[in-house]
C-alpha cells in the first residue's frame, strides 16, 4: 500500500495548496487593497520601463518579490545549515521541509531560522558574505534588476531574510545604498534562532541617506510582489507609487548575465557547487554514502598505483582528464638525447600553472606520466603525507624560497602555481614573480577543473578534505593545456618555437610574471586580475590564509 499512501498524501497536499493557497492570496490582496488607495499610482512592474525620470528617484524594492526569480527561500537556508552548521543540521532542515508547506510564510521562515542559526557564533558567521552571494546573484532576474537598480538613483533593498544573509550580496555586489532585513537575536555572542518581530527603525536612516528631505520620503517609488502585505511596512507605506510583480512576470525573466554584475564575483567559498533545492538536497544526501566510498577508492588508486596503471581505473570510476600538448613538446621536454649528440641538461624544467585545486601538480604528473616536485605556499600535513609526488613548502621568505627552488631545479623538473591560492571563477590572480628569477625557460600550463556537486577547495574549512570533496563528485573533470615553452631573458619572449623576443632594458620580473599570466589567461579565456592570495582570504575568511599544522 506504500504507493497508494504516497498518492493520497500528494493529493491531500495538492488540494491544501490549491484551496488554502488561493484563500491566502486573496486575503493578502484584500489587505493590500486598503493600502492601494494611498498610492497615487499602482501598476505592474514592466510599466516602470517607460519612465524617463528615475535617475534622481529613490526606489524601494522587495528583494524576494521584485529582484529574485525564485519564489522559494529554502535553498538559501539550506546553504546556511550545510556550510555553517554542518551535515546533521542540514539533514534536520531537509526533514522539516515537508511540514513547511502547511505553515504560513512567516512561521515557515521562523522554523528555518531556528534550525539554521540556533547556536551559531555571530562573530564567525561568514556564509552571508562568502557563500550566499554566488547563489543569490545567479537567481537575480535581469528584468527586475534593470527596473529596481539600473534605472533609478538611490536604491533601498527590503528583505524578509535575516540581515546577515543578504547584506553583503546587496551592498558589495549590487551596490544597493541601503539594506533592510530582519534582525536576529543574539545572546552571549551566539544566535538563538529567533528573529525580531519588527524590523529595526529604518525611517531615520533613510532620512539620513536622503539628506533628511521629507519631500524625498514622500516621493519614494516601491516595487514588490502581489502576495506581500504592504499596509504595515514602514517603508512601502510611505511610497507614493507602487509597482507590482506577478509570478507569471517572473517566469519570463532572464537570469542576470555575469558580465552585467555591477561588481564581478571573483571569490566565494563553501563546499556545495549547486543550488540545494529540496530535490537537489535530497539527491546530495542520497549520494553521500556512495560518494565517500567512491572518493576513497579513487584516492587509493591515485596513491598506490603507478601513473601508467592508474589512468584506466580512474577513468572507469568517472574521473576525466583531458590533455592538450604543444607541437614542440618532444623537442622542448627531452632531458637526454638518446644518441648523445646533445649535452645533458644541468637544470630541470619549470612548469608554471594556474591554480584550481590542490590536485593541479598531481594531474600534470598523471598527464605526462612523470614524477615532478611541486612547491606550495601552504599545504596541510595530511595532504603532504598522502601526496604521490614530492611536495616542498615555501616559507614566503623571498631569499629562502629562491634558494629552495634553485636547489630543487638542479635535481629535476619543478611545478609551481604562482597564484598562491585557488580561484574557482574564470579569473587569474596576480602571479608571484619569484618563478621568473629561477629559470629563463618556463612551460606555462593552463588548467581547468569542473565539478558538479562539491567544490574541492576551501578558504574557511579544513584543507585536508579538499581532495576528498573533489573526488566525491560523480564526474569530476580536469582539462590541461600545455603551452609552448617561453624564454624569459632580458625581455618578455614569445613562444619557444618562434624564439622572438621583445627586448627591453626596463623589463622587470613583474613584467615577466604578468606576461606568463596573460598567456595562460588567453589560453583559458580567463580575465587577469591584480588581486592576491591575501585579498582572497581577507574577503572570505578574515585572515591571511596561513595553513595551520592541525589541518
Amino acid at each position: 500500500m506504500f504507493p497508494e499512501v504516497l498518492f493520497f498524501k500528494s493529493l491531500a497536499f495538492f488540494l491544501y495548496q490549491l484551496i488554502l493557497g488561493n484563500l491566502t492570496t486573496a486575503r493578502v490582496l484584500n489587505q493590500s487593497g486598503g493600502n492601494v488607495a494611498n498610492f497615487s499610482k499602482y501598476q505592474r512592474l514592466h510599466s516602470l520601463a517607460h519612465r524617463q525620470d528615475l535617475h534622481d528617484q529613490t526606489i524601494v524594492f522587495d528583494v524576494e518579490g521584485a529582484l529574485l526569480k525564485s519564489c522559494s527561500l529554502f535553498p538559501y537556508f539550506m546553504l546556511v545549515a550545510f556550510e555553517a552548521g554542518g551535515l546533521m543540521r542540514a539533514l534536520l532542515l531537509l526533514m522539516t521541509y515537508p511540514f513547511l508547506g502547511f505553515c504560513g510564510a512567516e512561521v515557515g521562515s521562523e522554523i528555518m531560522v531556528m534550525v539554521c542559526f540556533f547556536g551559531l557564533k555571530k562573530e564567525s558567521f561568514r556564509v552571508g558574505s562568502a557563500v550566499l552571494p554566488k547563489f543569490l546573484l545567479e537567481d537575480v532576474g535581469l528584468e527586475g534588476f534593470e527596473m529596481v537598480k539600473k534605472r533609478g538613483g538611490k536604491s533601498v533593498g527590503v528583505s524578509g531574510l535575516p540581515q546577515v544573509m543578504v547584506e553583503s550580496f546587496l551592498r558589495d555586489y549590487l551596490e544597493v545604498d541601503m539594506v533592510v532585513g530582519r534582525e536576529l537575536k543574539v545572546v552571549c555572542g551566539y544566535y538563538v534562532g529567533l528573529m525580531e518581530r519588527k524590523r529595526r527603525s529604518v525611517v531615520d536612516e533613510l532620512e539620513e541617506m536622503l539628506g533628511k528631505e521629507t519631500s524625498s520620503l514622500r516621493g519614494l517609488i516601491g516595487t514588490n510582489s502581489y502576495k506581500k502585505s504592504l499596509q504595515h511596512d514602514p517603508l512601502f507605506s510611505r511610497c507614493s507609487e507602487l509597482y507590482l510583480v506577478s509570478k507569471s512576470d517572473k517566469r519570463t525573466w532572464h537570469h542576470l548575465p555575469r558580465e552585467n554584475y555591477p561588481e564581478p564575483l571573483i571569490f566565494h567559498d563553501g563546499r556545495l557547487a549547486l543550488k540545494p533545492t529540496p530535490i537537489t538536497a535530497l539527491a546530495i544526501f542520497m549520494w553521500l554514502p556512495f560518494g565517500i566510498c567512491l572518493a576513497l577508492l579513487r584516492a587509493i588508486i591515485g596513491i598506490f598505483l603507478p601513473f601508467t596503471l592508474s589512468f584506466a581505473p580512474l577513468a572507469f570510476s568517472g574521473v576525466h582528464v583531458t590533455v592538450s600538448l604543444p607541437t614542440t613538446l618532444n623537442k622542448t621536454n627531452t632531458n637526454i638525447d638518446n644518441n648523445h649528440t646533445k649535452p645533458k641538461r644541468t637544470k630541470g624544467l619549470l612548469y608554471v600553472c594556474n591554480h584550481r585545486t590542490l590536485l593541479d601538480p598531481l594531474c600534470l604528473s598523471f598527464a605526462l606520466k612523470r614524477n615532478f616536485t611541486a612547491v606550495t605556499y601552504s599545504l596541510s600535513w595530511v595532504s603532504e603525507i598522502l601526496s604521490p609526488i614530492k611536495t616542498v613548502r615555501l616559507t614566503r621568505n623571498r631569499d629562502k624560497d629562491a634558494a629552495t627552488m634553485e636547489k630543487l631545479l638542479q635535481q629535476g623538473d619543478l611545478v609551481i602555481c604562482p597564484e598562491g591560492t585557488t580561484c574557482r571563477e574564470p579569473f587569474l590572480l596576480r602571479f608571484s614573480p619569484l618563478f621568473s628569477e629561477m629559470s629563463n625557460e618556463v612551460i606555462p600550463v593552463a588548467l581547468e577543473a569542473h565539478v558538479g556537486m562539491f567544490y574541492g577547495t576551501t578558504a574557511g574549512g579544513l584543507k585536508c578534505f579538499d581532495p576528498l570533496f573533489f573526488f566525491m563528485n560523480p564526474n569530476p573533470r580536469y582539462r590541461l593545456k600545455l603551452l609552448e615553452k617561453m624564454v624569459l631573458s632580458s625581455g618578455v619572449c614569445n613562444n619557444y618555437a618562434n624564439s622572438e623576443c621583445h627586448e627591453s632594458e626596463k623589463t622587470t620580473r613583474f613584467d615577466k610574471a604578468n606576461y606568463v599570466q596573460k598567456e595562460i589567461g588567453k589560453a583559458l579565456g580567463f580575465e587577469c586580475t591584480r588581486l592576491t592570495r591575501k585579498d582572497k582570504y581577507l574577503i572570505l575568511a578574515g585572515n591571511e590564509g596561513i595553513a595551520s599544522n592541525r589541518n
